[in-house]
């Protein structure tokens, strides 16, 4: 059957498989509660009688600030039912100053119009308070009943139309204005099916996911595209995961999960700290699918995760990336299945001064390896131009641009942000690659780019080895440009969190290693070096380096020491 929208097949399968697994959630106590597609649909029902209830109808905006919760899954998916835009918004923690996130939250409220918005119970009067000056109501979940076991109700089916704006995807910017991607009913069924046959998903496949579900990669791989396709999803908070992160190899164990998602960072993190000990017994042979997304692509981050669990049943040909966005819904790229990526050996130097991607041998002096994020997915085009925006050959840097039947319909409420990024057709990512033998190469945002005496700089390339550093906090370092005048060109600026508390001495050794490597491996000098304590990074909500936030602090308090 060909559905027009995301709640009818899952109106479907509650009806005719009842008892079909739809969920199972990882409790951070360890316990699991299982859903099945009777129970997921009753609770989204219970949500989309609620919202019209307080005034909620078709079109209207609904703000979702909770934690990551079966409630959440629940909320977002009954105001589905009714045809409202759901919209999650990530939701407080230690990381995040209370007032700016409140002020966001405001802000974004005010600006997009929002019709509703729902929070847990000992959010409700904060919020109240913030919004008392909005036309906005605050639903806590205590005030939405639980199911009472009625009769089958399939009264939402007809509920909204494929052209309607389904949910809003925002983005993780810490300054100015979160972006709404609107993306339409028809445009998200798109993505499923094509992403779907690019990664050849199986009528016995588990997904399993930590991801945030306000993100793109854990809103649609890791919520969405399981939801609608009927796969089993095993979902697990993000924050017990990054406490304990051995709990998603259990996971995979326990349920025979078959696909899951990781940005970069966790390939390291999960070679790092998930000792053999911790893992004793587990078997990872039915994980198929290890799809590396959402960060720049390492080799060397997928030989630790090989060498750490190939003893544990995982397979080489189980490496996959994939490039995406949430303009695109999700994928615009992915790596074929059964086979390892392709590494494609470029000339560092090449690379840097003539953006151009000139073959190298492997493991040589000069030499760097770009990993492959695929071939582009079924309805998505493709593209690379110059600063004029002419279409350049293979092999050569610049921005990547791209066409597709599941792309954004707008940036929600911002038609000037929408035509800026729009252009005929194309819509330009602000990412730059290149493109080899029909796979895409992806090497770094365009607005991150520093120019050194004629070179290109991609920050994360210096941030990952940063990453890779003894005595140097995983994760949490950052690189950018200043211009100098007396130069007249860009120099290269670093900050990077301590692991411990270390003596002078020791402070120097890491600066040396650090300084020693990068020139090793990119050829490039840095102008600074700041090693400072843990939590001196500013990150964004979705957890990522706050560049320019960063290089304001690094001005404001090292600039004239």
């Amino acid at each position: 059957m060909s559905y027009q929208t995301l709640i009818q097949p899952v109106i479907e399968r509650a009806g005719q498989s009842p008892d079909h697994l739809t969920l199972v959630m990882v409790n951070d106590d360890g316990s699991e509660e299982q859903i099945n597609a009777r129970q997921f649909h009753d609770r989204a029902v219970a949500y989309a009688k609620t919202l019209t209830q307080i005034g909620v109808g078709p079109d209207d905006l609904v703000i979702l600030v909770l934690k990551h919760s079966q409630v959440l899954l629940s909320a977002f998916w009954g105001a589905l039912y009714l045809g409202a835009i759901p919209s999650i918004f990530p939701f407080l923690t230690e990381k995040l100053d209370p007032e700016l996130y409140m002020q966001r939250v405001q802000k974004l409220v005010a600006h997009s119009g929002t019709k509703a918005v729902i929070t847990f119970p000992e959010f409700k009067g904060r919020l109240s308070d913030l919004l008392a000056d909005v036309d906005c109501k605050v639903l806590s979940t205590d005030e939405v009943p639980a199911p009472t076991g009625e009769a089958f109700s399939s009264e939402f089916m007809q509920n909204p139309r494929a052209d309607k704006i389904a949910f809003l995807q925002h983005s993780s910017g810490t300054t100015g204005l979160q972006k709404g991607v609107a993306l339409t009913h028809q445009a998200v069924l798109n993505q499923v099916a094509a992403y779907s046959q690019s990664i050849d998903l199986r009528d016995d496949d588990v997904v399993v996911s930590w991801l945030p579900l306000y993100h793109d990669m854990g809103l649609i791989a890791g919520f969405v595209m399981p939801i609608v396709s009927g796969t089993p999803l095993v979902l697990m908070s993000p924050f017990h995961w990054i406490r304990d992160p051995k709990i998603l190899m259990h996971a995979i164990h326990n349920h025979q999960g078959a696909l899951c998602w990781l940005p970069n960072f966790a390939y390291n993190h999960l070679a790092r700290t998930v000792r053999p000990r911790f893992i004793e017994g587990v078997d990872l042979s039915s994980w198929r699918m290890a799809i590396n997304c959402s960060e720049p692509v390492y080799h060397t981050s997928h030989e630790k995760f090989l060498k750490s669990f190939s003893d544990f049943g995982f397979q080489p040909e189980a490496l996959a990336t994939c490039y995406a966005m949430a303009e695109n819904t999700f994928a615009v790229t992915q790596s074929e299945p059964g086979q390892p990526p392709r590494v494609d050996w470029v000339e560092i130097g090449a690379l840097q001064a003539e953006r151009q991607a000139v073959p190298a041998e492997p493991e040589t002096a000069g030499a760097t390896a770009m990993v492959s994020c695929g071939q582009v997915i079924a309805g998505t085009q493709v593209a690379v131009v110059d600063a004029d925006g002419n279409q350049l050959p293979e092999r050569q840097v610049g921005e990547i641009i791209l066409k597709s039947d599941c792309m954004l319909r707008e940036y929600y409420r911002r038609p000037e942000v929408t035509a800026e990024a729009i252009q005929e057709g194309w819509y330009h990512t602000g990412d730059m690659g290149y493109l080899a033998d029909g796979h895409l190469y992806v090497s770094g945002r365009k607005k991150d780019l520093i120019i050194v005496g004629g070179k290109n700089v991609y920050p994360q390339d210096l941030e990952a080895i940063a990453n890779e550093t003894s005595g140097l906090y995983p994760g949490r370092a950052v690189a950018f440009g200043l211009f100098d005048e007396r130069v007249g060109s860009e120099t290269i600026v670093m900050v990077c969190e301590l692991l411990d508390g270390a003596n002078a001495d020791e402070r120097a050794e890491i600066e040396r290693q650090l300084r020693q490597q990068i020139v090793a491996e990119t050829e490039v000098t840095l102008a600074d070096v700041r090693l400072v304590e843990k939590r001196w990074l500013i990150k964004t909500s979705s957890g990522k380096i706050a560049r320019g936030d960063n290089r304001q602090k690094y001005l404001a308090e090292f600039r004239n020491q």
